[in-house]
């Protein structure tokens, strides 16, 4: 018997000066039973990092054919493709041929040979951005991971912050490549 997606609530409440947004956004998370409360949260700071009505999660490691998130449009182009974790070319790739713009949340030990093995490979595409969190924050914010959450997320001067019911993490991600429009 195959083993099920176990669900999270999270109500999040993103407060982004940077970008002059602020909502409350009641997030359900499906976690692939071969998905890390890690990689989870990952896509919870992804989604933060892009708060939008119009953001939703994608099937994510149960399907090869969505992103982590994406953001369409009323047509139904994709305007924003997330990846979270470390991707490979390839589907970087097809999914800068896909998105308007692809961003990267990556994270973990081995991010650095990922990345020097991966930046030449997609310097072509120009609409995929890449940002990278210290193993330290991404296990922190594993930390704060429940069945039912109750977040805060607050980015200012684009430095970040994450409250739980008992933490409070900074999060600094380090832009690594940025899109070129």
């Amino acid at each position: 018997m195959a083993l099920k997606a176990t669900i999270f609530k999270v109500d999040l409440q993103v407060a982004d000066m940077d970008r002059n947004y602020y909502g409350d956004h009641a997030l359900t998370i499906a976690r692939h039973p071969s998905e890390t409360d890690e990689r989870m949260m990952m896509r919870v700071l992804a989604f933060a990092c892009h708060a939008d009505p119009a953001l939703s999660f994608g099937k994510g490691l149960s399907s090869e054919e969505e992103p982590d998130l994406w953001k369409k449009d009323l047509t139904g182009a994709i305007d924003l493709w997330i990846e979270v974790g470390l991707p490979d070319d390839k589907r970087l790739l097809k999914a800068s041929g896909k998105a308007a713009k692809v961003v990267v949340y990556s994270y973990g030990s081995a991010a650095s040979v990922w990345w020097k093995q991966i930046s030449g490979k997609i310097e072509r595409a120009r609409n995929i951005e890449v940002f990278h969190l210290p193993p330290a924050v991404s296990l922190a914010l594993a930390k704060l991971a429940q069945r039912t959450m109750q977040l805060q997320c607050t980015i200012q001067d684009k430095q970040m912050w994450f409250t739980g019911t008992d933490d409070a993490i900074p999060a600094e991600l380090t832009l690594l490549r940025e899109a070129r429009q």
